[in-house]
């Protein structure tokens, strides 16, 4: 038995098809709590949960169902006005969290998805889609993000437009299990350093693929659009590098990936039997786990974080684990 298949982290990440499947069950159990069509959205969270916000406000708007604007919870623009806040927190004590749900109760309608009904979060929003199914012991979040996402994605197919190239959630989920399978070659396992490549929602899902592997592993990771990625960032990429891209390539950015010697990683949703870039999170989120354990560490216990950043007004926490 490997390593990955006994740390906690990696059971985790081994059950997101199942927690997947239940979510997208229950999004007809969680529409009241959801946007509605046509409503002005913000979406908010911490640290992996701003970058699911950035991911499901992308694939919302994009899709037609209304202007969706994703912050950091501590970054939320207090005088624009928004139908519905939307609150991504795993823990559901974030202090940046609850502290803007705090100050716009009774202003506007808020939501929070968390994964612990016994949190503060229940009282502070006006709903609240609790996830408990797709907690987790792990300090670094993997199946609670991706299952908070899926449940959105999944109200948005429900509500009956998805964007373009967006696959159906159902082959999403079977996508997810593929994923598990999909072997890591020691050159990608072996790299120097990641930067992670996205466009639309895939961009959410870079940053937080780099946002793993720095927490996990400690590695070097970076994350750009895809298409800005040419505008300098390009010169870190090199041989023993890896430039790890979520969904379609750009005209010409492989040859250019190549030109600069670096190695691609990509499994587009344009041909037959890629992967969804949600089912890709998957295999960055076991790279992760593979490469911490490479380096001696333990990714059930990732350095300087704690499950949730929870400040005190003398004492600022500087952990950023939401």
């Amino acid at each position: 038995m490997t390593a990955f298949e006994t740390s906690r982290t990696s059971a985790e990440i081994t059950s997101q098809p199942q927690t997947w499947r239940r979510a997208a069950q229950s999004v007809s159990s969680c529409a009241d709590a959801l946007p509605r069509r046509g409503e002005r959205v913000a979406v908010v969270g911490c640290g992996t949960s701003w970058f699911m916000a950035h991911a499901y406000a992308q694939l919302r708007e994009s899709g037609g169902h209304g202007e969706t604007d994703a912050f950091a919870a501590s970054e939320f623009p207090g005088g624009r006005a928004y139908d519905r806040i939307v609150a991504i927190t795993r823990s559901g004590t974030t202090t940046e969290v609850l502290d803007l749900l705090t100050k716009v109760k009774g202003t506007v309608a808020t939501t929070a998805l968390t994964a612990d009904s016994a949190t503060p979060v229940m009282t502070a929003a006006d709903s609240v889609a609790v996830l408990d199914f797709a907690d987790e012991e792990s300090v670094v979040q993997t199946r609670f993000a991706t299952t908070a996402l899926v449940l959105l994605r999944a109200h948005l197919e429900a509500e009956g437009a998805l964007p373009a190239g967006v696959r159906p959630l159902a082959q999403a989920v079977q996508d997810a299990q593929r994923a598990l399978d999909l072997p890591l070659s020691p050159e990608v396992s072996g790299a120097e350093q990641f930067t992670f490549l996205g466009a639309g929602w895939t961009y959410g899902l870079a940053l937080e693929a780099g946002l793993k592997m720095r927490e996990a592993a400690g590695a070097w990771t970076e994350a750009y659009p895809a298409m800005e990625y040419r505008h300098g960032p390009i010169s870190i990429t090199g041989p023993g590098r890896v430039a790890w891209l979520f969904g379609p390539a750009p005209q010409g950015l492989a040859d250019d990936i190549a030109r600069v010697g670096g190695l691609l990683h990509s499994v587009s949703t344009d041909a037959p039997g890629d992967l969804d870039p949600l089912a890709d999170l998957i295999v960055a989120q076991r790279l992760a786990v593979l490469v911490a354990e490479a380096r001696g560490y333990n990714p059930d216990r990732p350095r300087n974080l704690t499950r949730s950043v929870i400040l005190s007004a003398t004492a600022p926490a500087t952990s950023p684990a939401p």
